[in-house]
């Protein structure tokens, strides 16, 4: 995982409301559009963080659900149809980065978390904003 260590330290969370905590990921001047970072949260779990060429910010889940690595912020960001996507690096599959949903495989997703920029900081929701990890095979995985 890489660690970019370019955002203000805060001791708590940014704010609190309808999206659980937030928390600061990193300067959005640091995000590569096209390119994503694993940030990970007060609860040790991983978010995957990109930017993509339009501008817009998405959090997913850095969990692949299909390889259980925590590789999304790996994955190839692209669109289907004008719908921004990620491709796991791993074995390919292409996930929404709007709802999490995967495009190759209508019974899995990620988990999606919303992402606000204050101050030129980009801030993420530490809990997940609707969509989970479901895994595959009747296997148990937790979100994100």
């Amino acid at each position: 995982m890489t660690v970019i260590d370019s955002a203000p330290r805060h001791s708590a969370p940014v704010t609190s409301g309808d999206a659980g905590e937030w928390i600061t990921a990193l300067a959005l001047s640091a995000l590569t559009p096209g390119r994503g970072v694993a940030v990970l949260l007060p609860s040790g779990a991983q978010v995957a963080l990109f930017r993509t060429g339009d501008a817009e910010l998405f959090a997913v889940s850095n969990i692949d659900p299909f390889g259980r690595a925590a590789v999304m912020s790996r994955g190839l960001v692209g669109d289907r149809g004008g719908e921004p996507t990620v491709a796991s690096p791993l074995l390919k599959q292409v996930f929404s980065l709007v709802d999490g949903r995967c495009l190759d495989d209508p019974d899995t997703t990620l988990a999606v978390h919303e992402v606000t920029v204050i101050d030129g900081v980009v801030a993420v929701s530490t809990q997940p904003s609707g969509a989970s990890v479901r895994p595959r095979s009747g296997t148990e995985t937790t979100s994100p």
